[in-house]
């Protein structure tokens, strides 16, 4: 038997889960589909990080914010716990003080505060840092456990929302109204198609034509030291890789700096951010490295550069490591994300950046109002 539905999303990680989730707002009745019966690539593989601030200038900042707004009014419906809100970004170096000290001057300084070590320290006592210059605080974040709140927002959607996720079932034939899969077909109006890094399934030629390969990185989870974070954190590192930072012209100093003192960790892709769970452990990382078929090993290596620039920053907290795990997102040079119907009535998402977590449902609710011609622009 043919399944029937207004609208037929194929892939539930985060960018599929929020197409769904802006379908149903509009009205329509949602299936997903998925090779498997749970999440298991990049959306349940990172930080759990929704990150605004260090986000490219312009686009992206906007989309990342309005993301941020969708997921703080989500997650308590969901049942999804808030961890941690906030980012503090430690500059160590004058280099990178003066790329704060730019930062805030622009409209992405919204909101966001330069801080001295003295009053940092008053309001941490417990907390060993690296001596630094000054901090930024910024308000905006939101961190949440990804593994955990994936398949929450996923069970939230089925059992508020009416929407129905098929048998996992590879998807091998998508066209107008219709999509053959391994277990029959679906019909419906308007197809989304959220492959992730899966280069070679569905529509591989539009794949090849933005120039997607994966981006392959190391994480870690280290045991809990009874401190607890205020805010996630990042460093100097941060500035050079993060384009919100990295596009200011004060950034190619600080670049020459770590060139000279970081070079190692600059060529691995290294650079830091920390995270607290609820049980106090910290998620660590990350490297970075691209190809379109990153071999799944994990160099110690690649691990101790990170453990080290953990400790570059927060000494105290390099415990040893009580989980590791590889990660893979979609990359592009061309952009961090695109979004085309791909044929009539057929629209493929990619997010190539691996800011999936921070913008994917504003970037859905563009895609679906334009697709469905609907305006989900207003909170809802």
């Amino acid at each position: 038997m043919v399944e029937k539905t207004d609208v037929v999303v194929v892939g539930q990680g985060i960018v599929g889960l929020a197409h769904a989730y802006a379908a149903v707002r509009s009205g329509r009745s949602v299936c997903v589909i998925d090779r498997h019966s749970r999440a298991l690539g990049a959306s349940i593989r990172n930080f759990g990080f929704v990150t605004v601030t260090g986000q490219a200038r312009g686009e992206m900042w906007a989309l990342a914010m309005r993301a941020r707004d969708v997921w703080a009014r989500v997650a308590p419906q969901a049942g999804i716990d808030v961890l941690q809100t906030g980012l503090t970004v430690f500059a160590h170096r004058p280099e990178a003080v003066d790329v704060l000290a730019e930062f805030v001057q622009t409209e992405m300084g919204e909101r966001c505060e330069l801080i001295t070590e003295q009053a940092w320290r008053r309001d941490n006592p417990a907390i060993g840092v690296t001596p630094f210059e000054v901090a930024l605080r910024s308000p905006h974040e939101l961190r949440i456990e990804a593994r955990d709140a994936i398949p929450k927002l996923r069970t939230w959607l089925e059992r508020e929302h009416g929407v129905r996720f098929l048998e996992p079932a590879d998807v091998i034939g998508c066209d107008a109204a219709r999509v053959e899969t391994t277990r029959g077909a679906v019909q419906g109006d308007a197809v989304f198609v959220c492959p992730g890094d899966d280069l070679n399934g569905l529509f591989p030629e539009t794949m090849a034509r933005h120039e997607v390969t994966r981006c392959k990185l190391h994480m870690l989870r280290l045991g809990a030291t009874g401190v607890k974070l205020p805010s996630p954190v990042m460093a100097d590192l941060s500035l050079v890789r993060y384009e919100g930072y990295s596009g200011l012209p004060t950034a190619h100093v600080l670049r020459q700096r770590l060139e000279i003192e970081r070079r190692e960790m600059l060529a691995a892709g290294v650079h830091l951010i920390v995270v607290q769970s609820a049980d106090g452990t910290l998620v660590v990382g990350d490297t970075h490295e691209y190809g379109d078929a990153p071999t799944p090993f994990q160099p110690q290596d690649k691990d101790a550069l990170m453990l080290d620039a953990l400790r570059d920053t927060l000494p105290g907290m390099a415990t040893d490591p009580v989980e590791r795990w590889i990660g893979s997102y979609a990359w592009s040079p061309q952009g961090p994300w695109f979004s085309e119907e791909v044929r009539p009535g057929v629209h493929m998402t990619v997010v190539t950046c691996g800011a999936g977590m921070s913008t994917a449902f504003a970037i859905a609710e563009q895609v679906v109002s334009r697709a469905l011609n609907t305006d989900l622009s207003e909170a809802a």
